[in-house]
């Protein structure tokens, strides 16, 4: 038989055999023992076959903060491209829409604590090779810094900062082991620049930006990269319940200037599936990057303190909230 005439042969016979096990062989210039019998049995050494089941070769993201907005239209995204989806979230009891999707399950997380964190990496690591992990969990915290109970000051910096931080140490050494891995952190244009009553949602996305810069050092000779995604605005609930507002009459006509400029902000703001899209990307384009702004607005005031410089810019916030 021709070489030609084998290739067609052995091709032949992954295509029926693809459509019996749903399991993709790879056949290294060998028989097809299906069609040519024992002659060429499967320990010779010209015959080499190689079976991958079909679900091994899916990706997986293991995401916080699934329950709503970004997370859960990341994990939508995920989904429909293929991969398989570990989604977290405080309450899994309450979701319907993603328990429909096909290979996303549900693990139930609360970033503030340490030992769930532990044990849902354990968990998580032990029903998949995780790919991507992507730290979404988070919300705003407004007001005046004078007036924050340290209880509302903890929360924060456990919710965004450390509980990203956490979930990450608990992911290393796994991603060590297998050589390969990539974290990826929601943070935000405010982790570049500042704006009026977020000082400390400001202090932990900032934070996220250093901490992933430096971190990107240590764990690149292991095969392990990590990546932030800094949106603008998103057209979800984050100015609703994913938003602590804390109001003092000492500060009201900052407080209404600023709310007012929200407003005007969600009009232009994206889409939490756009910026899924920049998630989806960061994910997949296998570029040696760290940083990557998501959104219009995001992009526009960006540019426009790169182009100003970051006093006259911030001179310019100053104007817009009249403080």
């Amino acid at each position: 038989m021709k070489f030609n005439e084998l290739f067609t042969a052995r091709q032949q016979g992954i295509s029926n055999q693809r459509k019996k096990t749903n399991k993709t062989s790879i056949r290294h210039f060998g028989y097809n023992q299906a069609q040519f019998g024992n002659r060429y049995p499967e320990h010779s050494p010209d015959f080499c076959i190689i079976e991958l089941d079909n679900n091994m070769m899916q990706k997986t993201i293991f995401i916080t903060g699934a329950s709503s907005g970004l997370g859960k239209a990341t994990a939508r995204l995920f989904q429909q491209e293929g991969w398989n989806v570990i989604a977290t979230m405080r309450n899994i009891a309450n979701e319907t829409e993603l328990t429909e999707l096909e290979n996303v399950t549900l693990l139930q997380l609360d970033v503030t604590d340490l030992k769930q964190i532990k044990e849902t990496v354990e968990k998580a690591t032990s029903l998949a090779k995780i790919d991507v992990v992507f730290n979404n969990a988070g919300y705003g915290l407004m007001g005046a810094f004078e007036k924050l109970s340290d209880e509302k000051i903890l929360r924060q910096i456990n919710t965004n900062l450390l509980g990203v931080l956490r979930v990450t140490q608990a992911f290393i050494p796994h991603f060590r082991a297998q050589k390969s891995g990539l974290f990826i952190s929601t943070t935000s244009i405010g982790g570049f620049m500042g704006f009026p009553l977020h000082s400390l949602y400001h202090a932990t996305k900032f934070a996220l930006e250093g901490w992933s810069e430096s971190m990107s050092f240590e764990l690149k000779k292991f095969g392990i990269s990590i990546k932030t995604v800094a949106p603008g605005g998103i057209a979800t609930d984050f100015a609703g319940r994913s938003l602590d507002m804390n109001r003092n009459p000492d500060y009201e006509n900052i407080e209404n200037k600023v709310l007012e400029q929200m407003d005007l902000m969600m009009q232009n703001a994206s889409t939490a599936e756009q910026i899924a899209h920049v998630v989806y990307e960061a994910a997949t384009d296998n570029k040696d990057q760290v940083r990557y702004l998501a959104g219009q607005d995001a992009n526009a005031l960006y540019e426009r303190r790169l182009t100003v410089g970051k006093e006259a810019f911030r001179q310019e916030i100053a104007k817009q909230f009249e403080a």
